[in-house]
């Protein structure tokens, strides 16, 4: 059941569709040293394109150049709607970097981080090497997979996809969904948090229970939650579930998944009981995207990037900047919109730092939008501030949604169309 290269960019409608700005050598594109400030930005996700972008309309006289291996972005948001069968494929989530990188003359690299060196304030990749004066990182995560005992990175995902990067893997879960008997069993487990996208397997779970109830009636989804309850909205979810889905979603919670046996499609509850299940969606337990391990913006737990509330500079690196999923951001989640407006205020008092300029206060904000069914959906915000070198939430700044809401699923889709569009021009 996997997916190849071709067959993966026409299902998401990009099929021939190229970069214009090919990946160069270092020195094809005029990358050595000179007299001017450069910031070298790694990833291109919510928050690397919005600090490469950002930083260029603060001060164009600063050079910016965006490492990322793939010409095309999907969203992981939304993506679970094309799992349930709300989206014909993936080109609404699909975006390029072409017009970025031309309005604002953003030097763009295809290519693979291999190596940072903080102290000679480099970067490698298979080109070459690149200097900088700042670096920021927006590498997203990566899975702790060596916590799950049978678990080969290599061959488990073909089987039991995890699908929380978005592409390859979602279509691979969405053509299981669609050739498992009626009948047959889907299981999805969670990690324990924190882990990208908080509600994220919650509307998976509702999207599955979904397409189940419209194509596979005696189908069911088991739902093994290494988490003590719902990791967010709870009600909203119960509530959607409980009108849309009873007897379709088993939810169990407590229930940390220990051992995998892709031979068999099953999973082990703490080794001890196992589940098994005709579609088996797992999420491994994550962490910082693995270049950042590599340059050593690892803290304690072993799993997260500390950075100051403030400028989101690494507390363990000077001159690297870690947003996004990667890095460990106090109060705000792991999010879409959370990546997005730390890459604001990363830019912001990057800019100033490197104009010998006073710091900006920092603000933020995170929204995440859930569909529970194809017409409504429920919603969590917040506003956030740095206080006493932390990253806080503001007293009576955000919510949830007061019930399930079709507003809601309209506010969703505007969203989705506005931080993509922010992304890509």
């Amino acid at each position: 059941m996997t997916t190849d290269r071709r067959n993966f960019l026409k299902l998401v409608g990009i099929g021939g569709v190229g970069a214009s700005l090919a990946a160069c050598s270092t020195t094809g594109m005029g990358l050595d040293k000179s007299a001017g400030r450069r910031v070298v930005v790694v990833g291109g996700g919510f928050g690397g394109t919005i600090a490469a972008k950002y930083i260029r309309m603060m001060d164009k006289s600063i050079e910016v150049v965006l490492i990322e291996p793939n010409r095309q972005f999907v969203s992981c948001p939304f993506s679970n709607l094309y799992i349930g069968g709300l989206l014909p494929d993936l080109s609404s989530l699909t975006i390029g970097y072409d017009r970025l990188a031309a309005n604002y003359g953003i030097k763009m690299i295809y290519d693979t981080v291999t190596a940072i060196d903080a102290s000679k304030r480099t970067v490698t990749v298979s080109g070459g090497t690149i200097d900088y004066d700042r670096l920021v990182l927006s590498p997203g995560v990566d899975f702790r997979t060596e916590e799950i005992e049978g678990y080969d990175l290599a061959t488990t995902p073909q089987i039991m996809p995890h699908a929380w990067k978005a592409g390859s893997q979602t279509l691979l879960l969405r053509r299981q969904l669609e050739d498992m008997p009626n009948g047959g069993t889907v299981v999805l487990t969670v990690p324990l948090a924190p882990f990208r996208c908080p509600p994220g397997p919650y509307e998976r779970t509702s999207m599955i229970a979904m397409y189940l109830k419209q194509h596979k009636p005696k189908s069911k989804i088991v739902v093994l939650d290494a988490n003590p309850d719902i990791a967010s909205k709870p009600g909203l979810f119960r509530k959607g579930w409980k009108k849309h889905y009873e007897g379709i979603i088993q939810y169990r919670s407590a229930q940390k998944v220990t051992a995998v046996n892709a031979k068999n499609n099953s999973v082990f509850i703490e080794g001890i009981e196992e589940v098994k299940g005709d579609v088996v969606n797992v999420i491994p337990p994550q962490r910082a995207g693995r270049i950042a391990s590599a340059a050593g913006l690892i803290g304690p737990d072993k799993a997260w990037c500390p950075v100051n509330a403030t400028t989101f500079e690494s507390s363990l690196q000077k001159n690297i900047y870690v947003i996004g999923d990667a890095s460990l951001a106090g109060a705000m989640p792991k999010s879409a919109q959370s990546a997005n407006s730390e890459a604001k205020a990363c830019a912001n008092n990057l800019v100033a730092s490197m104009n010998g300029k006073e710091l900006i206060e920092m603000s933020a904000l995170n929204v995440c939008f859930s569909y529970l069914s194809a017409k409504e959906a429920v919603s969590v915000a917040g506003v956030y501030a740095a206080k006493d070198g932390q990253i806080v939430s503001i007293p009576n700044s955000g919510g949830v949604s007061p019930d399930l809401s079709e507003t809601e699923a309209i506010y969703a889709r505007g969203w989705l169309q506005n931080i993509l569009t922010e992304m890509s021009t």
